[in-house]
């Protein structure tokens, strides 16, 4: 009975100063007696529990009466501010943002307590308000609501004040606050626990959730992190408080709030975390491994390292290696993930492999072993040069980790940061140089105090002769006629014979064209069938150079004899592949202009410098030119000189024959099945051909069965293959006239738009959403630019 009429007392009193609010004196004396009223009563229960929030909801609306514009600075804070600043905090945030985010009067007022508000901690005392207290059942909406607007408070403020917004209201200030007061609440919970008091983490852990699963876990965890390390390093009450507070983190929010963890975090922060909760060991030893790869090295390591600090954790790493193996030898994987993603599952791999202790490795060393075996053939079999880079290196590591009866694998290939990367995850780090065993180099050494006389008798003081320009003699000459090079190179067995024959032939057959001709074929088929006996030094080069002469000097015999013999029998891919390199660079020669021998040897000697006096003249002239002003002067270079493209009358005989076989295979030769990489690289030769052909009568037919042979291979499962498609089409739009473009093509560049589109969007591997996009950067530019022409397409067709 008496806690009722205490109660009934407290509303009249406040309903009594709620008048007086608003309906004020001329000296405003019975406002200023009601602030300190209502500020007396905030340390009452039943003012806090029922009268708090709808009193400074009041207070709000009075901000437009005659008495709020008569407070002085030093009443605002007193009798103003307190009732914000004291009352509880969760009930003054709420009214604070709802009157901060709609349309209010004197907001500037409202900004600067919000902001009083922050910078005084009571965010720390609203997360240990709700640390304290058990919270019924019907007040999950409050907490939702106080949730929402703790953790969107820069955005709502943003929305408000923009363009004049605060400083303290932006994300970079206020995120890393709120991780300062959540830790300031931790250190309150510690404390009141080694007293013996119990407390909740619920709405901490929801705090951080909810914060960290709108994108701001960076900030928040780039302070918290750190400080829960170092705390949680020898003391188990942090310990324990730092694994409930994670453990109480909402599931839908665990991956965000984990995620940010990876970049700064300790092991003892979590636990065994991953023990216990079913998403974060989903996250952990599945999601960030597998299915994701935008993460450092540095985050694998924490990963790994913290499935292996514990042995209760150990099994996790073991079924992490299992399947990382299995996703790192799978074909299919290999064939349709990015590059990237490869990488990153190879890293995982080995520092998986790397943890291992000898029994465990000794466990898996069956799974190990097919993983080796399997995964290195579906790397080796790929076109793509990195990716077989990547199965040289794993396969090397882990044979060498494995120890097979001392055999390790040895593989030769190109050293870059990847491969040195991935080498250093499995060998420890390196040892500090050895000494130099000479650590005076400059000074002479002591003379000998007892020197041999038979020894000072003989020729060592003498100087020895210069023999860096002597040249051995040999028998052998440079050819100096183009059939006597054509002999050397089939019938001699002198290696000096046949590496001079190989080094002037490109250059005999330049000086001599109409001997060329005449053996073009003969000495083509020569130099394909050649192989490098003796070991020629640059051999590949002086043999494909002599070929490309061939092919520009006597073209159409020695283009039709090539791609003749592309489709034929017994011939490797390494010879298949030398014919597409030579045709392709003798076409890339043809579409160029002829050079002129003679300005191009003047162009290379340097000027006379004469010190005669008949100088004066020039220098007179160059400082009238320096001093003279001209508006505008032309190009100092001489415009270059119309020529004929070689090219263009025999574009068909580079291209068509190309197109006959490809879809008959044959005993040594399946373009569309196994040869996939030379697939790839015939269609990028005559993508080049198309490209070379640009302005030529015969564009517009290559174009049109370019587009009919690459649209039976544009899903091809090999990357270089869809590249190499990719390139074609590029081609094709930049080659092709605008209106032959459209008109015969036109009902194949919908559907190809369509192609087109999805390629950019979901191809896995980058370089062909590139192409993709330029692609129809293209088409779009042909389309509009015949739109534009008023000669051109007509609406109905």
């Amino acid at each position: 009975m008496a806690l009722g009429s205490v109660s009934s007392e407290v509303r009249l009193k406040v309903a009594q100063c709620f008048r007086s609010l608003s309906s004020s004196s001329a000296d405003h004396t019975d406002v200023f007696d009601a602030l300190e009223t209502l500020n007396s009563y905030l340390d009452d229960g039943e003012f806090r529990r029922t009268q708090y929030t709808r009193t400074l909801r009041v207070l709000v609306g009075q901000l437009q009466a005659d008495w709020t514009h008569s407070l002085s600075a030093a009443q605002r804070s007193k009798l103003w501010d307190p009732l914000f600043l004291k009352g509880p905090p969760d009930q003054a945030l709420l009214v604070l943002m709802e009157a901060v985010t709609h349309p209010s009067a004197g907001l500037d007022r409202l900004v600067s307590v919000t902001e009083r508000f922050l910078q005084s901690g009571r965010l720390a005392d609203l997360l240990w308000s709700f640390c304290l207290r058990s919270v019924p059942p019907d007040s999950a909406q409050l907490r939702e609501t106080l949730l929402a607007r703790l953790a969107a408070l820069p955005d709502l403020t943003a929305n408000r004040l923009h363009p004049n917004n605060r400083p303290l209201f932006t994300p970079q200030r206020f995120y890393p606050l709120l991780a300062t007061e959540m830790l300031a609440a931790l250190e309150r919970i510690c404390r009141a626990l080694r007293d013996g008091v119990d407390c909740s983490l619920t709405f901490v852990a929801q705090t951080l959730g909810k914060v960290c699963l709108q994108g701001h876990s960076g900030l928040v965890l780039g302070v918290m992190a750190p400080r829960l390390a170092v705390c949680t390093r020898s003391d188990v009450v942090w310990q324990r408080v730092s694994w409930k507070l994670l453990q109480d983190v909402p599931e839908r929010c665990m991956e965000s709030v984990l995620t940010g963890l990876l970049q700064a975090a300790d092991s003892r922060i979590a636990g065994n975390l991953v023990l216990t909760n079913k998403k974060a060991q989903f996250v952990l030893t599945h999601k960030v491994l597998l299915l994701q790869y935008k993460y450092e090295t540095q985050v694998l390591r924490t990963v790994l390292g913290y499935l292996a600090s514990d042995r209760d954790r150990r099994p996790l790493l073991i079924q992490v290696l299992r399947s990382v193996s299995q996703a790192w030898a799978n074909p299919s994987a290999v064939k349709h993930t990015p590059q990237e993603q490869q990488l990153y599952v190879s890293k995982t791999l080995l520092l998986a492999a790397s943890l291992l202790t000898d029994a465990e490795l000794q466990e898996l060393r069956s799974d190990l072993l097919q993983c080796l075996l399997d995964g290195m053939q579906s790397h080796l079999d790929s076109s793509a040069v990195g990716i077989r880079t990547l199965g040289m290196v794993v396969g090397e590591c882990l044979s060498a980790r494995m120890d097979l009866n001392g055999a390790k694998l040895k593989f030769e290939y190109d050293e870059n940061e990847e491969t040195r990367e991935l080498l250093s995850l499995m060998t420890p780090s390196a040892c500090d140089p050895e000494p130099d065993p000479d650590p005076h180099p400059d000074l002479d050494p002591e003379p000998d105090p007892h020197p041999d006389p038979e020894a000072a008798d003989g020729d060592d003081d003498l100087p020895p002769y210069d023999m860096s320009g002597d040249v051995e003699a040999s028998r052998a000459a440079p050819p100096r006629y183009l059939r006597d090079c054509l002999e050397a190179l089939i019938s001699s067995d002198d290696s000096q014979r046949v590496e001079f024959s190989l080094r002037a032939a490109e250059s005999l057959v330049r000086r001599n064209v109409f001997a060329a001709k005449e053996i073009s074929v003969q000495m083509t088929k020569v130099l394909l069938h050649m192989e490098d006996k003796f070991s020629v030094s640059g051999f590949l080069v002086l043999r494909q150079a002599a070929m490309v002469a061939l092919t520009a000097v006597d073209s159409v015999p020695v283009t039709q004899f090539l791609t003749t013999e592309f489709y034929s029998l017994n011939y490797s891919l390494r010879q298949r592949l030398d014919i597409l390199e030579v045709l392709a660079l003798a076409a890339q020669e043809l579409s160029k202009p002829a050079a002129d021998k003679i300005t191009a040897a003047a162009s290379e000697l340097t000027p006379y410098q004469s010190n005669s006096a008949a100088s004066w003249r020039q220098e007179v002239e160059k400082r009238i030119q320096n001093k003279t002003k001209r508006i505008s002067k032309g190009s100092a270079q001489p415009r270059a000189g119309a020529a004929p493209n070689r090219y263009a009358p025999v574009a068909g005989y580079f291209f068509f024959p190309l197109l006959r076989n490809y879809d008959k295979p044959e005993v040594t030769f399946d373009l569309l099945g196994s040869d996939h990489l030379v697939l790839g690289r015939l269609i990028h030769t005559l993508g080049l051909f198309m490209h070379l052909a640009v302005n030529a009568p015969i564009a517009a037919q290559m174009g049109a069965a370019l587009l009919d042979f690459v649209w039976a291979v544009r899903y091809h499962a090999d990357q270089t293959v869809r590249r190499g498609v990719l390139f074609a089409v590029c081609s094709v739009f930049l080659s092709m006239p605008s209106q032959a473009l459209m008109m015969d093509l036109s009902q194949q560049l919908m559907e190809t738009r369509t192609w087109l589109a999805d390629v950019a969007e979901a191809d896995p591997d980058a370089d062909c959403r590139s192409l993709a996009v330029q692609s129809l950067v293209l088409l779009d530019q042909n389309l509009k630019k015949q739109l534009q022409n008023p000669n051109g397409l007509s609406l109905e067709s």
